[in-house]
């Protein structure tokens, strides 16, 4: 960013913060419900000073832990909080969270195109009105061995090489893995499989099963089992932050987005039913859009944001931003008979 460009921005920000200090009551007190990095002690009291008002963050470490406390006084304990596009889903239909004024966000406009298109992103608008403001994402791509694969894969499928079988390491979670077989299979929608599509990822899935040197649930986990089994290709769930952790260790790998789309996760900030300040709370919201907080998000943490261009992305890549899926519940006993080594019947099977 230019310096014109980051004046240009603070002259918007600052009337804004002018505003909200003269609607808020002097020690006004803005809750925040936040993941580890998104509300750092630095940030916050920029925030604060700027504001006249304290903050107080808690953090969550699980999307259950985040339902617990939204839900344990519906919405009322908290005036703002981060949540990725599926879960969000459930807390619109209680009714937990409120519209926001978009109107009110200057700095919306900072953000990427693909960000600014807030109706093609599934789950943040509807009937005309915005719920959530995306900040922070990441994607699921493939890592590979520069050594053993020499140019970039370029499609999902090449988890299912035969000619690499053994030496692929694929994430355990049915949820996710039923989503792949649909990107595989090219099916209308990775997360609402109709009854006659569940066959077909069932094979899929099973072909992937046998295909698969070992699957893991952490990044460290990953990390240990590609270098346990000389591994080739890896489905990495945790994105480019896996690509980090690998070349840190040592290893000569590459990351790449394949052409079907991968599956992304976006966090974003939402506005409680019981919010005691809105106004306040869309200032925190219109803050961390600003440069430094984005460039921390990326610094400290390894995690996009959405007012930046990177290198990393190119306008052409495909994020397949998840959403609630038909049944967890059947995705994940179908997976762990999968896994268990069963035939296609009998995983079927009621």
């Amino acid at each position: 960013m230019t310096r014109r460009q980051f004046a240009l921005a603070a002259s918007v920000s600052l009337p804004l913060a002018a505003s909200v200090r003269a609607r808020a009551a002097a020690g006004e007190v803005l809750r925040v419900l936040a993941w580890p990095g998104y509300a750092d002690a630095d940030i916050v009291k920029t925030f604060e000073q700027r504001m006249g008002c304290r903050v107080e963050v808690t953090m969550v470490d699980s999307d259950v832990n985040l339902w617990q406390k939204i839900s344990l006084h519906q919405a009322q304990d908290f005036d703002v909080f981060a949540v990725n596009t599926a879960e969000l889903q459930r807390y619109i239909r209680q009714n937990w969270v409120q519209p926001i004024a978009t109107a009110t966000l200057p700095n919306l406009s900072r953000q990427l195109p693909r960000f600014q298109n807030r109706a093609a992103i599934p789950g943040l608008v509807h009937g005309g009105k915005t719920y959530a403001i995306p900040y922070t994402y990441a994607e699921m791509g493939l890592l590979y061995d520069r050594g053993q694969i020499k140019q970039p894969p370029t499609s999902i499928t090449a988890l299912w090489d035969t000619g690499l079988q053994g030496k692929v390491i694929a994430y355990s979670a049915g949820t996710h893995n039923f989503a792949l077989a649909a990107l595989s299979l090219g099916l209308p929608s990775p997360f609402r499989l109709a009854a006659d599509q569940w066959p077909q990822a069932v094979d899929k899935l099973i072909a992937l099963r046998r295909n698969v040197g070992a699957f893991y649930t952490q990044p460290e986990e990953s990390l240990a089992l590609f270098k346990q089994h000389h591994a080739a290709l890896l489905f990495a769930n945790f994105g480019r932050q896996q690509e980090v952790l690998f070349r840190a260790a040592g290893l000569d790998v590459g990351y790449t987005i394949p052409k079907e789309g991968a599956l992304a996760w976006l966090d974003c900030w939402a506005i409680t039913r019981g919010a005691t300040n809105p106004v306040l709370a869309a200032a925190w919201i219109n803050y961390l859009l600003e440069p430094e907080p984005g460039q921390v998000l990326e610094q400290r943490q390894g995690l996009a944001n959405t007012t930046s261009a990177s290198p990393d992305y190119r306008g052409d890549d495909r994020l397949v931003w998840l959403e609630p899926v038909e049944s967890e519940e059947r995705r994940n006993l179908l997976w762990s008979r999968i896994v268990s080594g069963d035939r296609a019947r009998k995983v079927l099977a009621p």
